[in-house]
């Protein structure tokens, strides 16, 4: 049971449950011969630009859980200052986290796991399936604000060149993270996306912060996205029907001590799963991990399970989500 209380409230990267989307035929798209979309045709046009509207699913999941996948990198992007703070929020398992709070979380979801895109000439629209949440993007050749309002979402201008939208958005406030695990960020942040529609069902997506007050050097991710045909976004209220805060810990403990030994046989990419060894701990991309027993570990994303073969050799692991959700990992180094 308290494993399964430690995850409460947590979505993650790759493995993050998918809602259950109602089935509705989508009108006005391209479709086969025997009526299937067709999401190799190509990409609609309006006023000579690519249109991106539709609505979009990022496959794996929403990005914004954490922009580091290896500890090893956390240094190389955070300054001291910023990398120290995350380790004070991560060892209090985020207590005060925006999410543990039905609060924005900011650059952590310009795009979520499946998002709609509504653009007109001068304005583009992003809606998503979390808290219904809603973004506004300005493509009426304005300019971005010297001094804007401190907001969650930030204010947000685009410009094409050539079939690429460029958006940039400033005006974040200091109070949210930079992702969902607790990386800061200051008022200083700026973001950059770059959106390409290869075809009617594929687009590129390029995203890129930089903080002069938090980060060394500017921190990019790219990604692809695809149409989500046949189906609708859903409402999601984060605070309705809450039971979880009252259940929220501030601290994991080690069940066990291991030897580093030990530890070091665990260390590995593991699917999209990165488990690096640093100062007798391991991490899961940038997530500490517990040991309960030789093979057993908490986290702040789930219980994690290293699987061995006869002969000691780890072959995988397997995570167990906050309601029981098991999904296997295979070592491919």
């Amino acid at each position: 049971m308290r494993r399964i209380l430690l995850a409460l409230g947590v979505c993650v990267l790759p493995v993050c449950l998918s809602a259950q989307w109602r089935n509705v035929r989508t009108v006005d798209i391209p479709r086969t011969p025997d009526g299937k979309p067709n999401l190799t045709a190509p990409a609609p046009l309006r006023d000579g630009k690519p249109d991106l509207s539709g609505l979009w699913r990022i496959p794996g999941g929403s990005y914004g859980w954490t922009l580091i996948h290896d500890i090893k990198d956390e240094t190389v992007f955070f300054k001291p200052a910023a990398v120290a703070l995350f380790r004070t929020r991560a060892a209090e398992y985020d207590i005060d986290g925006p999410s543990k709070r039905c609060l924005p979380l900011g650059p952590a979801r310009i795009l979520v796991d499946v998002f709609r895109i509504m653009q007109s000439p001068t304005m583009m629209t992003i809606l998503d399936n979390g808290l219904g949440d809603y973004r506004q993007i300005f493509l009426d050749g304005r300019a971005l604000p010297n001094d804007p309002n401190p907001t969650w979402k930030g204010y947000s201008v685009g410009h094409w060149e050539g079939d690429v939208l460029v958006i940039e958005t400033v005006g974040f406030n200091d109070v949210g993270w930079m992702d969902r695990i607790g990386h800061p960020r200051s008022e200083r942040l700026h973001v950059t996306e770059r959106f390409r529609r290869i075809d009617f069902g594929h687009m590129d997506f390029q995203i890129t912060f930089d903080d002069p007050e938090t980060l060394n050097r500017p921190l990019s991710l790219s990604f692809g996205s695809t149409y989500a045909p046949d189906t609708e976004l859903e409402e999601s209220v984060c605070n309705e029907n809450e039971h979880d805060s009252s259940h929220m810990v501030g601290k994991l403990n080690d069940g066990v001590k291991l030897s580093t030994s030990t530890l070091a046989k665990y260390v590995g990419t593991y699917g999209q799963i990165n488990i690096s060894l640093v100062d007798d701990r391991l991490y899961l991309f940038d997530m500490p991990l517990f040991p309960q027993s030789e093979t057993a570990f908490d986290s702040r994303w789930a219980a994690v399970e290293f699987n061995l073969d006869s002969d000691g050799t780890v072959k995988s692991l397997t995570r167990t989500g906050a309601v029981g959700d098991s999904q296997r990992f295979n070592r491919t180094r």
